[in-house]
């Protein structure tokens, strides 16, 4: 890879990792329309690595928040309301991990890397996300969360592993039809990313030491990119949601998903 690849698809992981528009199925678009070769899913991982450590670092609050919560659970500390909040982002968590693993050890994740399955996501889930935005309520936060919205939100993230789904599109959409606020849905979005993302990163980390020392090179630099891209979209975003409705979000996808279905 050279850096200019490299630098690309930092901007583009680091931009649409939090913008609800996919960046799985922005990435699997590079090199369709570009002359540079498929970066492949280790790449991706890395990038996503680098988004993680964006969202920790931006709800470093929540973070130790949730990680009192995990002490307490082992008897150090007595905070019961993070402790609550840990647990049900744990359990949250788990329909991603296990998709994850069958995706993996199935052998089914370099299938899903086609155009039109991108395509048609980003239209059928771009449309679902404006139809939660426009009739969801907005009348619960994070601190709200229950395990039932815990496991449906969970749901939904298991299903964003196939590109162009989005997996803060559908937490949010799936959040914003359980009736929490724009900006709630995206604190609940990336904090339930945090164990997702981490176990996908110790996932690839098996391949990447078993990786070249230029692909885990280009996995590195790629991923450092990325963190400090995704960092000040994550700030834009956070502010956005405070004004402004999905609706721009919810116009891109489809018009992106059309002009794929026609073009490619």
């Amino acid at each position: 890879m050279t850096f200019l690849q490299e630098l690309l698809i930092a901007i583009v992981q680091g931009i649409t990792e939090f913008l609800p528009i996919s960046s799985s199925g922005h990435l699997i678009l590079i090199p369709k329309l570009t002359d540079f070769p498929d970066q492949g899913p280790l790449i991706d991982v890395a990038v996503h690595v680098g988004s993680l450590l964006a969202i920790i670092l931006y709800f470093r609050k929540d973070v130790m928040g949730l990680a009192r919560g995990g002490f307490a659970s082992v008897g150090l500390g007595k905070d019961d309301e993070q402790r609550r909040l840990f647990w049900f982002i744990a359990i949250g968590t788990i329909p991603a991990v296990l998709a994850g693993l069958f995706i993996k050890l199935g052998g089914y994740l370099e299938g899903f890397r086609s155009t039109d399955l991108v395509a048609i996501n980003l239209i059928v889930f771009g449309i679902l996300l404006g139809l939660a935005d426009k009739f969801g309520k907005q009348t619960k936060a994070y601190e709200d969360m229950s395990l039932k919205d815990a496991i449906l939100v969970g749901i939904a993230q298991a299903m964003a592993l196939i590109p162009g789904t989005s997996r803060s599109g559908a937490t949010m959409t799936a959040a914003r039809a359980l009736g929490y606020g724009r900006v709630e849905s995206a604190r609940f979005s990336f904090l339930l990313a945090i164990p997702a993302v981490f176990g996908a990163g110790l996932l690839a980390a098996f391949d990447l030491s078993e990786a070249t020392a230029q692909m885990q090179q280009d996995a590195l630099v790629s991923g450092i990119l990325t963190f400090f891209t995704a960092l000040a979209t994550m700030m834009f975003l956070m502010n956005f949601l405070k004004k402004a409705s999905m609706l721009v979000f919810v116009i891109y996808r489809v018009i992106l998903g059309v002009a794929l279905l026609t073009l490619l």
